[in-house]
């Protein structure tokens, strides 16, 4: 997320385009249950008393996905800071690592199967952030961590303090398994200007050599691309899938934490990135499409949560590579 600010993920021009699919509703959390126990991520994000972002976005998308879902919050604001004014405590590094270092005493990390982390305030926070990816994997050394690298978007530039961007080019992302910038992100992350398809692929690869196993690129736009439409791209060293959904008129805030968080509990479940790509924008733009229906600036994501797990619209990922 932006630090409690807005996401431009699906935006600018409106197009009619509603897929629809219909038929028994699916169970995701089935795979996961007839292994015997639940996957369990462990979410350290900013939370809000109103309105979804962070772990107020990531956290419910989880647990109605039948995901486990241990968050530690690093800020608790009443609202975001888009609004111009907000109350509430920001955390310290220290009280996040007090309450990872508690959930350690209960024995719970060993049953952690992945660590998610957003917007990173300061450098001690992601030194936070990155002590509990490390106590985790020592706990269950086949734990997994999803960093969304939040420091700017397209028109908006860099939102974040300054040497955030530096520290998560240079110490986060090569920590991270999965990583899911947006296309401004990605540029700064791998020093490119990506204006094709071509371009993307090659800013994924160069981000896959510092060190994640996957990339996803949660908004982009491409010459070469349709320009009524937004992508997702998502990568490995072995494949790169694409998936495309018609923008839509409206600013939103918190898509991209709903947009990791389905991510990275599909990829668990499934273990394979097309599927993941695939359902995860089904999942976001269907809430997006609800949201904007209900002419409503924070995400529709209580009485859309159906989409959650039976998404409206269905998309269908194409490879690129």
């Amino acid at each position: 997320m932006s630090p409690m600010g807005f996401i431009l993920q699906h935006s600018t021009t409106p197009v009619n385009v509603a897929t629809r699919r219909e038929g028994p509703r699916v169970d995701v959390g089935a795979q996961w249950r007839e292994n015997g126990r639940m996957t369990t991520i462990l979410s350290i994000q900013s939370s809000v008393a109103f309105g979804h972002v962070g772990n107020s976005a990531a956290a419910f998308t989880l647990m109605r996905m039948g995901v486990e879902t241990y968050p530690v919050f690093t800020v608790h604001y009443s609202n975001t800071t888009g609004y111009g004014s907000w109350r509430g405590p920001v955390l310290s590094a220290q009280d996040v690592m007090d309450v990872v270092t508690g959930v350690d005493e209960r024995g719970a990390l060993a049953g952690v199967d992945a660590v998610l982390s957003g917007f990173q305030g300061s450098q001690e926070m992601g030194d936070a952030i990155l002590d509990s990816v490390r106590l985790v994997k020592t706990r269950n050394p086949r734990a997994v961590y999803c960093c969304d690298p939040v420091m700017g978007d397209v028109g908006r530039g860099m939102y974040v303090a300054a040497g955030i961007p530096e520290f998560l080019r240079d110490t986060v992302a090569p920590a991270a398994d999965i990583i899911t910038p947006n296309q401004f992100e990605l540029d700064f992350l791998t020093g490119r200007t990506t204006r094709t398809l071509d371009d993307l692929l090659a800013a994924t690869d160069d981000m896959l050599a510092q060190g994640p196993s996957t990339v996803l690129v949660t908004s982009a736009v491409a010459d070469d691309l349709d320009e009524q439409t937004i992508s997702m791209l998502a990568a490995t060293r072995e494949e790169a899938w694409l998936v495309s959904t018609p923008r839509i008129d409206q600013v939103f805030t918190g898509s991209g934490d709903v947009t990791s968080a389905a991510f990275l509990a599909h990829v668990l479940s499934s273990g394979r990135v097309d599927v993941a790509l695939k359902n995860t924008a089904d999942i976001v733009y269907s809430i997006l499409w609800a949201t904007a229906q209900a002419g409503r600036r924070e995400l529709a994501l209580v009485s859309a949560q159906d989409e959650i797990v039976h998404p409206s619209h269905s998309f269908e990922a194409r490879r690129v590579r």
